[in-house]
């Protein structure tokens, strides 16, 4: 089990009124001693500073009504998301919008899942989206050819002519010459 139970915050509390270290009180119940640290802070009477097992039992139990529940995917939230993709909204523009508009909306990772599962099903929502749907590139990746020139000859393999400098263009200028030996490695 996770929580602590209603039992063992009385018994942290008794052994803390007694005057016990939270490591001794860890060990006792046992539990890691965070978890009795976290517990302290989080439950602690904030004008006293003392902890009280009933006045933390309420809180925990105040914390769990309060807590955001899981909102269904309803036809609703749905229309009103999709049409937000449609008019090229992210799909986190689309949560926020529908959330400052007072309406119930679910999280921005459950969006991005219908988009997939629309493409998935042949749907154009991806088309919607600022990357078109496309996997991003990373960089690093051995098969990434951005910056690459194609068909590029190496200088190493430039025909003996150009030595000569003989041709327009073969000419090594002043411009190139005063760069590189103002270069400082």
């Amino acid at each position: 089990m996770k929580h602590l139970t209603k039992e063992q915050k009385y018994t942290i509390s008794c052994l803390l009124k007694q005057g016990l270290k939270q490591k001794e009180i860890a060990d006792i119940i046992g539990k890691d001693k965070s978890v009795i640290n976290r517990e302290l802070k989080r439950n602690q009477d904030l004008r006293s500073g003392k902890y009280c097992a009933d006045l933390a039992q309420r809180k925990y139990r105040k914390r769990q009504t309060e807590k955001s529940k899981g909102i269904r995917f309803t036809n609703e939230i749905r229309t009103g998301i999709e049409s937000f993709i449609r008019e090229d909204y992210s799909p986190e523009q689309a949560v926020g919008v529908m959330k400052k508009q007072g309406k119930e909306t679910v999280s921005i990772e459950c969006v991005y899942q219908h988009i997939w599962k629309d493409k998935k099903q042949k749907g154009v929502l991806h088309n919607h989206l600022r990357n078109k749907g496309r996997k991003y590139r990373k960089r690093g990746n051995l098969k990434d050819s951005r910056g690459v020139i194609p068909n590029r000859v190496g200088i190493e393999e430039r025909p003996p002519i150009v030595e000569t400098r003989k041709r327009f263009g073969d000419r090594f200028n002043h411009w190139e010459k005063s760069s590189i030996s103002n270069c400082h490695y």
